[in-house]
């Protein structure tokens, strides 16, 4: 689960969120979060996949991501799980996505959590939501290409 590239580790990857929703665009943002949390997503302790992002009062916010307590610490100092977390964008960019949400009817969704030089990063994905006929059609894509490299190995 943790791949290094560079200075790029990645911490935890919601691979449901590209079967679900169709991405248009991903957006690079930071995360406010309280020490513990941190010690937590180092080791690799949180959970992307029912979460998703809004926009309020002209602030971004990731609701329902798990962040698991840091077993390190004693339960005083550790956070909820679930609580709301702000994210650091531009504010450009901010106005940028209140418009595509509330005229497309497009959703945020977070892609990935990952470490960029010691500081938690998430990837926010603007994606617009999949048909079940969508969804037929990527399995048929992916199976089909699985099927020509089979038969390009055996050649």
């Amino acid at each position: 689960m943790s791949e290094k590239s560079g200075n790029i580790k990645v911490v935890s990857d919601n691979r449901q969120a590209r079967f679900l929703y169709e991405i248009l665009e991903t957006y690079e943002a930071g995360i406010e979060l309280k020490g513990t949390e941190v010690k937590s997503i180092r080791e690799g302790r949180c959970n992307l996949r029912d979460g998703y992002v809004l926009i309020r009062n002209g602030e971004a916010w990731l609701l329902n991501v798990h962040v698991s307590p840091y077993q390190g610490s004693g339960a005083y100092f550790n956070h909820d799980p679930l609580r709301t977390r702000k994210l650091l964008l531009h504010k450009q960019e901010i106005r940028k996505l209140i418009g595509k949400v509330e005229q497309k009817g497009l959703t945020l969704v977070p892609l990935k959590m990952y470490l960029k030089k010691g500081l938690v990063k998430l990837t926010v994905g603007l994606g617009r939501g999949k048909k079940l006929h969508d969804k037929r059609e990527d399995l048929k894509k992916r199976q089909d290409k699985r099927e020509m490299e089979r038969a390009m190995k055996s050649y």
